[in-house]
């Protein structure tokens, strides 16, 4: 088992930057993919990004790519997700979750996830 516990969202003009972490604990991070997800009201939960276990493959939805950045530390078994120049359309409850193997985009391939985390962008 994996417990994950999102935290760092909150309220931000547009614009501007937020990170969020995604602290791990029960089984060994190292050994976990992780990634984002979102899900902003009255819409289905989508990929945001991916970061394989040693953290040298990435992956992006294209509606991200240049403004956010995934990176982890396995000493403190914590994932980031850096979001810089955000949007309006970028709030939503943001989730990280987990996987053994390599970095995958669908839900489905996930098998542990956090609470999740809000984010929400002021115009």
């Amino acid at each position: 088992q994996v417990q994950l516990v999102e935290s760092g969202g909150g309220l931000v003009q547009a614009g501007g930057s937020l990170r969020v972490s995604c602290a791990a604990s029960g089984r060994t991070f190292s050994y976990y993919t992780m990634g984002w997800f979102r899900q902003a009201p009255g819409k289905e939960r989508e990929f945001v990004a991916a970061i394989s276990w040693r953290g040298d493959i990435t992956y992006y939805v294209d509606s991200v790519k240049g403004r956010f950045t995934i990176s982890r530390d396995n000493t403190k078994s914590t994932v980031y997700l850096q979001m810089n120049s955000l949007k309006p359309e970028d709030t939503a409850v943001y989730y990280c979750a987990a996987r053994p193997g390599i970095p995958g985009t669908r839900l489905d391939e996930y098998d542990y996830w956090g609470q999740g985390t809000q984010v929400t962008v002021s115009s």
